[in-house]
């Protein structure tokens, strides 16, 4: 293949690359860069060009806060995304659109942990997001929309719609994807009435449940505001340069709970900043939403990880010494009210307050919105497709994060190393080969090779070295969180 590939699209000419027998076009404009008169704004629809436009290197990631933030600097052209292709000529193959995670505070699509090698050679399409995270993404400002990161996305899916077809896409089939904070997005898309009808299908790995509140979100605006002397104004602050705002907001995170007690829950996570239940863009949570019918069902493949919470007890160096008195602060915080604190203590007679406080973070972070998810999706009149993955590879546990380098075939990848070791096992590789074809099947037909899950029973494929479809397998969560769904983070709550 000496020619490389190209592709015209509504807005113009893009010239991509060939690379293992696939066809890539990287750092495709789909809206209009977000800086200047657009600071803070809605995605503006990028303008046509003439000539030919080359499409071989990722686009700038968004300006990212918080400890793990990725790429600094490099341009100001954030609304990009990545397309891959069996074959550009074809026609009407499925199309999985991915929306990386990172907290709501960094994502970066350029991830080699989300190389499509191996699902485009299963023949998807495969398209890899970048959209605005942290302040310029979620900060709550008068005069501007709440949850721009959100109304990015469905840009972006509203340019797939325009152009998959050229890629040799079918716009009708259409899957969205993503795990943590990109499975919280993909949550809020499946209730948000702007992104109707852009996709058929959703995959939701590790669900999170953190929504704040405008009261919430307008205080933690405030406090970053007062850190650099500025208004909480959208106006005031676009005077700050996007990447100083954005390490102000990593400094703010970095001080939780300190003198920030007032924000309750949130503070507690380290993370200052994500979606808000504004009204417009998410008038309510997905949950309540969904349970009370007003957004319909889909077919939906959701599930988590054993060990969420593992994965930050061990990054942050805690893992092994973590307080009677900090367990009892996390079933406070985090466990269902009236009664949920108690309810743990029956549940884990004997529990060391470590597992007491990795059990009720794993619960009320990401297991139980996952389960929720589940359930909900259902009474709105979709099919749900559950999953729990149970390997484990190294100290992390079945932890958060380690379903996607297996999910996407990326074991080699520097995150795959450090999350499944430099020699992955038979059993990882195992599992990896059915959560592949698990989303390809889900992504073409909608059977990821295990039965929907069932109201009365909530079956389960457990993801291990031995796996096997089983009822829920964390019954005693499932029935302390029973008659409650993820609520708004508040003021003091």
């Amino acid at each position: 293949m000496t020619d490389q590939p190209k592709v015209r699209t509504a807005e113009g000419l893009l010239e991509g690359r060939w690379r293992q027998g696939f066809a890539e076009f990287r750092g495709v404009s789909y809206a209009e860069p977000p800086v200047g008169a657009l600071r803070f704004a809605a995605p503006v629809p990028v303008r046509g060009w003439e000539g030919t436009r080359r499409a071989v290197e990722f686009g700038p990631a968004a300006p990212q806060s918080g400890p793990a933030r990725t790429r600094n600097g490099g341009g100001t052209d954030w609304l990009t995304l990545n397309v891959s292709t069996p074959d550009p000529g074809a026609a009407g193959l499925p199309v999985l659109v991915w929306i990386p995670g990172g907290g709501y505070l960094t994502a970066d699509a350029s991830d080699p942990m989300y190389d499509p090698a191996a699902l485009v050679a299963e023949g998807m399409v495969v398209v890899g997001v970048d959209y605005r995270v942290g302040a310029e993404g979620f900060a709550l400002l008068d005069g501007v929309p709440a949850n721009r990161g959100f109304l990015d996305q469905i840009a972006a899916l509203r340019w797939v719609r325009r152009n998959i077809a050229a890629f040799g896409g079918d716009p009708g089939r259409v899957t969205v994807a993503g795990q943590s904070a990109g499975a919280g997005s993909v949550a809020a898309l499946l209730t948000t009435e702007r992104a109707r009808g852009l996709f058929r299908r959703a995959i939701a790995h590790s669900v999170p449940g953190v929504h704040c509140t405008r009261a919430l979100a307008g205080r933690v605006t405030r406090a970053l505001a007062d850190r650099l002397g500025k208004a909480p104004t959208a106006a005031a602050l676009a005077t700050v340069e996007p990447w100083r705002l954005a390490e102000e907001l990593t400094a703010l995170g970095a001080e939780l709970p300190g003198p920030y007690g007032e924000w309750g829950r949130l503070a507690r996570l380290g993370v200052a900043m994500g979606p808000v239940v504004d009204g417009d863009v998410l008038p309510e949570s997905p949950w309540a939403a969904l349970a009370g019918g007003r957004a319909p069902g889909v077919e939906l493949l959701v599930g988590h990880t054993r060990d969420e919470f593992r994965l930050f007890s061990v990054m942050s160096g805690r893992a092994g010494t973590f307080t009677d008195e900090e367990a009892r602060t996390a079933l406070d915080l985090f466990a269902p009210r009236p009664g949920g604190a108690d309810a743990y203590r029956a549940a884990l007679p004997g529990a060391t307050p470590e597992e007491l406080l990795e059990t009720v973070y794993s619960d009320a972070l990401f297991r139980m919105p996952s389960l929720c998810l589940a359930r909900a999706n259902e009474a709105a009149g979709g099919t749900s497709f559950l999953f729990e993955l149970a390997l484990t590879a190294t100290a992390f546990g079945a932890c958060h994060s380690l379903d996607v380098p297996l999910a996407f075939g990326t074991l080699d990848s520097p995150n795959g190393v450090g999350l499944l070791g430099e020699h992955p096992t038979a059993a990882a590789r195992a599992v990896s080969h059915e959560l592949v074809h698990a989303w390809t099947g889900f992504v073409t037909s909608g059977d990821p090779g295990w039965p929907a899950a069932p109201p009365d029973a909530w079956t389960t494929r457990v993801l291990d070295a031995d796996s096997r479809t089983l009822p829920y397998p964390e019954e005693a969560s499932a029935r302390i969180w029973e008659r409650h769904r993820p609520t708004p983070f508040d003021l003091g709550e």
